[in-house]
């Protein structure tokens, strides 16, 4: 069987989509999960570019990856400047990672009017760069860009670009429509006539903006390519990149093709859902595959044929890519996922558990309520434990004060809050101040059990969103407050909803405590 490499892009071309900005521990979060679901290769950000993509180089160098391969990006040398002193390069060199990418220009139009320099030039800046890096690193992809509208204009040159990459060593050349405005014929076409021109492995890169990415990366796949880059959710710049929660689905299912293993291939939607709680953007339910719609029947005589035989509306099992059937009318439940993730939190639940039909219940009406738990993992489990009665409260809140105080027009605000807890048959009332209420919030309830549980003091707050869920409320409307918290050793994400800020992030604020102290107990 033939492999298909993975290659994901999210961290870096997926940050150019108006509305998406991860931080840095965003982007590790986002770096585990693909990890963990196998992608091949991870591109992690362009180092030279800004200070944000250096620092997540840095650190990822300490997070142990099991499946992907972490990829810096950068652009071939400056013109009159040599490769061993160009800073751009010095920068993809100095993020550590064993395989590199830098794009070069292949349209003429590109090279003249954008780039400045003659033609020839252009050929020594790609051959100089790959040759340069294909001697300090393990693998060097080339990314042509703009390679179709290059080839459409002038095919000899465009060709050259490529031959030039490949004389210099390069390990792949990935062929990208980077306006993504090419037809899958043309795209084809050309595939053909460059594997008759070039022996190094080929690559597709493409963007949507004529929505025939996922379907010109198919294209390219079925002439030869063997390196498929995209995005989650197909996140990118403009109208977005070729979508890989589409992709890899079609390349498995559909090919028959080697690229994601079966089982992580499950994991699919939640993944697709994962990614989009951290951007901090709402699900697309009509989402191909991973989307609440994709496997949804509301017509009649959908509904009753479907009941007899799923392949009658279905074009694959929902349940090989995380998702399941919903017949709208009843909304079947989701009992399999529910069971999964018990075997993830290692949770000894199954299909005929008494609790299992109380937690679907439980989760359906908290969603509807507009919880979501695919980055609060934290908050999912201690749902799980409490409808099965194995968790113990480890406090309970006899009440709490915030106030945010501003004194001069020029001044920052002061927020302080008051908590009283009680721990076993002792109270414990305090106060602490903090940077905004939230955090005053979490060091007054920090404050408070830190004679009781000491290990708190290794809990930190790493990360805190808030999601209007209905925009046309205005300020009255109902929020989601997503919480990333961490400890020496790991990290979990716990939410909260609410009308009041304030209460949502107690919500989520409690969920952190309370995972802590029960992953602490666990472990003992």
């Amino acid at each position: 069987m033939r492999l298909i490499k993975i290659y994901d892009t999210t961290l870096r071309d997926g940050t150019q989509a108006e509305d998406i900005s991860f931080s840095v521990e965003d982007k590790i979060r986002i770096a585990e999960r693909l990890d963990d679901f196998g992608i091949h290769y991870i591109e992690g950000g362009w180092p030279g570019s800004n200070p944000k993509d250096a620092e997540f180089f840095r650190k990822i160098k300490k997070v142990p990856l099991k499946n992907a391969k972490m990829v810096a990006f950068g652009s071939t040398r400056r013109p009159g400047i040599k490769a061993n002193k160009d800073t751009n390069l010095k920068a993809i060199l100095n993020a550590g990672t064993g395989a590199v990418t830098i794009f070069g220009k292949t349209w003429d139009l590109h090279v003249r009017d954008a780039l400045k320099v003659s033609l020839k030039e252009n050929l020594d800046l790609i051959s100089d760069s790959v040759s340069y890096l294909r001697g300090k690193v393990r693998e060097v992809f080339y990314d042509a860009e703009h390679f179709f509208d290059g080839y459409r204009a002038n095919p000899e040159y465009a060709l050259k670009t490529l031959k030039v990459a490949e004389e210099a060593g390069a390990d792949c050349l990935v062929l990208c429509d980077t306006n993504g405005g090419m037809m899958s014929s043309e795209v084809g076409m050309i595939f053909r006539e460059v594997r008759s021109h070039v022996k190094t492995p080929l690559g597709i890169h493409a963007h949507n903006d004529s929505e025939t990415a996922v379907a010109n990366t198919i294209v390219a796949v079925e002439n030869g390519a063997v390196h498929v880059q995209g995005t989650i959710n197909g996140y990118g710049e403009r109208c977005g990149n070729a979508n890989l929660c589409s992709i890899i689905p079609n390349i498995r299912l559909k090919l028959g093709l080697g690229c994601i293993p079966e089982e992580s291939l499950k994991k699919l939607r939640e993944l697709s859902r994962f990614v989009d709680e951290i951007a901090n953007l709402r699900h697309f339910k009509r989402q191909p595959y991973v989307g609440d719609s994709a496997f949804a029947h509301k017509g009649g005589i959908h509904v009753s044929a479907v009941l007899k035989n799923p392949l009658t509306y279905e074009h694959i099992r929902p349940e090989s890519v995380g998702n399941y059937q919903r017949v709208l009318v009843s909304e079947l439940s989701g009992k399999s996922n529910v069971i999964r993730k018990a075997k993830e939190f290692k949770i000894n639940i199954t299909k005929d558990s008494p609790h299992l039909q109380e937690i679907v219940n439980t989760l359906k009406d908290l969603e509807n309520q507009g919880f979501q738990f695919e980055g609060a993992e934290g908050s999912f489990e201690l749902l799980m434990r409490r409808a099965l009665g194995t968790h113990k409260k480890f406090f309970d809140l006899a009440g709490f004060r915030v106030i945010v105080e501003k004194r001069k027009e020029k001044e920052e605000p002061i927020s302080e809050a008051t908590i009283m807890v009680k721990v076993g048959g002792k109270v414990e009332h305090t106060a602490a101040t903090g940077n905004g209420p939230v955090n005053a919030l979490d060091n007054a309830l920090r404050k408070a059990l830190d004679r009781f549980y000491p290990e708190l003091k290794d809990v930190k707050l790493i990360d805190y969103k808030v999601r209007v869920l209905a925009p046309g409320k205005g300020t009255s409307a109902k929020v989601r407050v997503l919480i990333e918290s961490g400890d020496n050793r790991k990290k979990w994400g716990t939410v909260g909803v609410s009308e009041n800020i304030i209460d949502a992030s107690w919500q989520a604020l409690v969920d952190s405590i309370e995972y802590k102290l029960l992953r602490g107990k666990r472990e003992k």
